[in-house]
């Protein structure tokens, strides 16, 4: 079965989905049978590489909210990745525009490491702090997960991936994506958002018995 998902690094809820959807996706019986294809989406490709201000700046600013309603928003969601183990510290979280960290992402993918650069940019962002859209930021969290230094340097210089990331942002724009995450299932079944893991496993096994529909011999 092939998994294809559509994430922004600088998603709060992408994070938590990772973690409800590798919950459900463990306990599967079928979970050898299972390929994971990571896309790059942006909620924000108007995002300055870097914003002078707080995410609570930056959310009331974009979203027109006051400010009392973005810090409940942001404990809410911090709530929610302490459920699931993630220590999300939005005091400490610098906002930046992920363009720079999905290109990343692409060349981790080209190396059969996509799932722990995603994982380390995640952790990145929302639990320690870093500047995703910094270049010495990205090199040390690629090479910590197995890239060469100098390879993330001159991929990110001359942007060799960037072509990549533009064309799962069209993708998803074609099949009608317009939030993240969102999780498709053999390109028969979509499931949008950070659901609690049994949904997941309710997702995993339909689409496993839409697989199996199709390729039983019609009856004559």
């Amino acid at each position: 079965m092939q998994i294809d998902i559509w994430s922004d690094v600088a998603c709060p809820w992408c994070f938590i989905g990772k973690r409800r959807f590798e919950t459900a996706l463990g306990a599967w019986e079928h979970r050898d049978e299972v390929q994971v294809t990571w896309h790059s989406f942006q909620l924000d490709p108007s995002l300055p590489e870097h914003y002078d201000g707080t995410e609570v700046d930056y959310l009331a600013n974009v979203k027109g909210m006051p400010v009392a309603q973005v810090q409940q928003m942001l404990t809410h969601v911090t709530e929610q990745a302490a459920g699931e183990g993630l220590r999300y510290d939005f005091d400490r979280l610098v906002v930046a525009n992920s363009l720079r960290a999905h290109q990343l992402l692409h060349l981790a993918k080209a190396h059969g490491l996509a799932d722990a650069v995603k994982d380390a940019l995640l952790s990145a962002h929302f639990e320690q702090g870093v500047d995703i859209g910094d270049v010495d930021a990205l090199v040390t969290i690629g090479a910590r997960a197995g890239l060469a230094a100098k390879e993330i340097r001159e991929a990110l210089a001359d942007e060799r991936h960037l072509p990549a990331v533009r064309e799962d942002i069209a993708q998803a724009r074609q099949i009608g994506v317009t939030g993240v995450p969102f999780f498709v299932f053999d390109m028969r079944l979509g499931l949008s958002g950070a659901q609690p893991a049994e949904v997941f496993t309710q997702a995993l096994d339909r689409a496993r018995e839409l697989a199996l529909e199709e390729a039983a011999p019609v009856a004559e």
